[in-house]
C-alpha cells in the first residue's frame, strides 16, 4: 500500500513541509530501531514540533485508515518502532522540552522527546535525579522509556518507569487527549496510568509525562565481587536479597562480558574471573557502612574469590562505566549480536545460565551474559555473522528457546525491552487464549480500528496457531506447579 499524495498533503499543512519525509533515501534513517535485524522502509515519517500537532495527525490517519507507528529515539531493542506497510512513523525527537521541575513536590514534568539523562542533569540543581536509567539512558527518551516500561541498573531498589510516572497525558487515535494519574497516592477509577505504561503505542501516543524525582543519596558506595564459577556468583545474588539487603544495582556479567568489557573501557575487572557481581548501596552514611559490612560478609561466605571497594567516586563510575558499556565492547568482539531480555526467579540463576550454554552449544553459537541479577531479569547476547546465511535465524530460535526456558522456570519474556515485533511467538507461550482475547478485547477499547502500532506485542489467536506455539492443554498451561510472575 502506497500513502496517497491527498493525504501527504494534508499531514504537511498540520506539521509544515520541513516536518514531513517522503524521500526514500531519508526515509532510510527511521527503517529500524535498534533491533537491527528487522527492517521495513517506512512509506512516510511526520516529525511534529508541537504537541497540539499529534491530535491532529491522530485524526487525520484515524479518518483515512493509515496506521501509526510512534517512534521516539529509536533504541528500543524489540522491534516496536519497526514501521508498518502503508503506514506512516510519528516522529517525536523535536518535543524535547523540560516543562518544569517542582522541587517542592519532587517531580518533573517532560515532553516525550526529552533524553533520559537529561531529566536527572535538569534536576540536580536541586538535590534531585530522575531513577529509572537504561544503558541507554545517554539517548533514550522519556516517551519510549513509558512505551515499553523501561527499566535499568537501579530498578532493583527504585522501581521500572511504571513505579516512577506520576501522570501522563495520552493522545488518542481518534484526537482526544486523556490525563491519567494524578498526584495523589490513590485515585478513583481502574489505574489506567498503569495501563498505558508499557503498552508499547497502541492505546494512544504519550505527549507529556509528570515523574516522580528523588534526593540523590548523601552516601553511595559500589563493591566488584570475583568468582571462581557462575553459579556461585548467581547462588550469592540470592543469598544478598534473602537477607534482606536491598541494594540499589545488583548486576551480574560473566568471564566473556568481562574480558570484552575490560578490553573496552579498562574498568579493573578481574578478567581470570568466572564472573564478577557489582553491588551498589545507598543512602545515610551509617546505613551504607552497616550494608557494606553485610554484603562484604554474604559474598564472602558465597565464594568470592576477590572483593574489591570502590576507593572513590572516580572508582565507582569506572566500575559502572564497563557495565553501562557491556553491549558496545561485545560488539567488538562479534561480527553481530542478538541481545535477549528475559527475566527469572533469582534461585533460578545458576540453572538457567547452564541450560543457555547447553543450548547454545546445540546450536553452534555463543553467548555473553550479562543481567540486572537482583530482579532476575537476563540479558544472553547472541553472537552470531549476519554474513553467513542461515546464522541469524539460529540466532533467532536460539533467543526464543532461551525465552520459553524463562516460562518454564516461573518467570516471563520480558524485564524491560517490551514484546514488540520480537517476541510474539514467546507471547503464546506465556499467555493462554483467554488471556490474549483479554488483551485484544483492551486494545479494542482504545483503537477499535487497530491502527496504533498494529502487529506488535500482542499476537492473535491465529498467529498463535500459525506459529504453532499455543500450548494449553485441559485449560492449563504446562508446569502449572510452578510459580508465576
Amino acid at each position: 500500500m502506497t500513502i496517497a499524495s491527498s493525504f501527504i498533503r494534508l499531514c504537511r499543512q498540520i506539521v509544515g513541509d520541513a516536518n514531513v519525509i517522503a524521500d526514500p533515501a531519508l526515509l532510510r534513517v527511521y527503517e529500524c530501531d535498534a533491533l537491527a535485524a528487522y527492517t521495513q522502509l517506512p512509506d512516510l515519517v511526520v516529525l511534529p514540533d508541537s504537541v497540539e500537532q499529534i491530535p491532529a495527525l491522530l485524526r487525520l490517519c484515524h479518518t483515512h485508515r493509515i496506521p501509526v507507528v510512534a517512534r521516539g529515539a529509536g533504541t528500543g531493542l524489540s522491534g516496536g518502532a519497526l514501521p508498518v506497510p502503508g503506514g506512516i512513523v510519528l516522529g517525536l525527537a523535536k518535543l524535547n522540552r523540560i516543562l518544569g521541575v517542582d522541587p517542592i513536590n519532587r517531580t518533573a514534568t517532560v515532553q516525550p522527546g526529552v533524553r533520559n539523562l537529561a531529566i536527572s542533569e535538569a534536576a540536580r540543581p536541586h538535590g534531585l535525579y530522575y531513577p529509572p536509567d537504561p544503558s541507554s539512558q545517554i539517548a533514550c527518551s522519556i516517551g519510549g522509556n513509558i512505551a515499553e516500561n523501561a527499566g535499568g541498573v537501579h530498578c532493583l531498589k527504585y522501581g521500572l518507569t511504571v513505579h516512577n510516572v506520576l501522570q501522563i497525558k495520552l493522545a488518542t487515535i481518534t484526537g482526544e487527549l486523556l490525563t491519567l494519574g494524578g498526584s495523589g497516592l490513590d485515585g478513583a477509577g481502574y489505574d489506567l496510568l498503569a495501563l498505558a505504561i508499557g503498552s508499547e503505542g497502541l492505546l494512544g501516543v504519550v505527549v507529556e509525562a509528570t515523574l516522580r524525582l528523588l534526593p540523590t543519596p548523601p552516601r553511595v558506595q559500589v563493591l566488584l565481587a570475583g568468582f571462581a564459577t557462575i553459579e556461585q556468583a548467581g547462588a550469592a545474588v540470592a543469598d544478598i536479597i534473602g537477607a534482606g539487603l536491598i541494594p540499589a544495582g545488583l548486576e551480574l556479567m560473566d568471564n566473556a562480558a568481562i574480558r570484552a568489557t575490560e578490553a573496552f573501557v579498562h574498568a579493573g575487572y578481574p578478567v581470570e574471573a568466572a564472573a564478577i557481581l557489582l553491588c551498589e548501596l545507598d543512602g545515610q552514611p551509617e546505613q551504607v557502612d552497616a550494608d557494606l559490612a553485610r554484603a562484604e560478609a554474604l559474598l564472602r561466605a558465597a565464594g568470592a574469590s576477590e572483593i574489591r571497594v570502590a576507593a572513590d567516586a572516580a572508582q565507582r563510575q569506572r566500575f559502572w562505566a564497563g557495565r553501562k558499556a557491556a553491549f558496545p565492547a561485545v560488539g567488538r568482539i562479534a561480527s553481530d549480536y542478538y541481545c535477549m531480555d528475559g527475566t527469572i526467579p533469582r534461585r533460578h540463576l545458576a540453572a538457567v545460565l547452564a541450560e543457555i550454554a547447553a543450548v547454545a552449544e546445540r546450536y553452534g553459537l555463543s553467548v555473553v551474559n550479562v543481567f540486572h541479577a537482583g530482579d532476575g531479569n537476563l540479558h544472553p547476547l547472541i553472537l552470531y555473522d549476519a554474513g553467513r546465511p542461515g546464522d541469524f535465524d539460529k540466532a533467532e530460535a536460539l533467543g526464543g528457546d532461551i525465552l520459553e526456558l524463562c516460562v518454564r522456570v516461573g518467570g516471563t519474556i520480558t524485564g524491560e525491552h517490551g514484546v514488540g515485533r520480537e517476541k510474539l511467538p514467546q507471547m503464546c507461550v506465556q499467555f493462554q487464549a483467554a488471556e490474549l482475547e483479554q488483551f485484544h478485547a483492551l486494545k479494542q477499547a482504545f483503537d477499535p480500528n487497530g491502527l496504533l502500532n498494529p502487529g506488535k506485542a500482542v499476537p492473535t489467536l491465529h498467529r498463535c496457531a500459525e506459529l504453532g506455539k499455543m500450548h494449553v492443554h485441559g485449560g492449563r498451561l504446562p508446569h502449572p506447579e510452578l510459580e508465576r510472575f
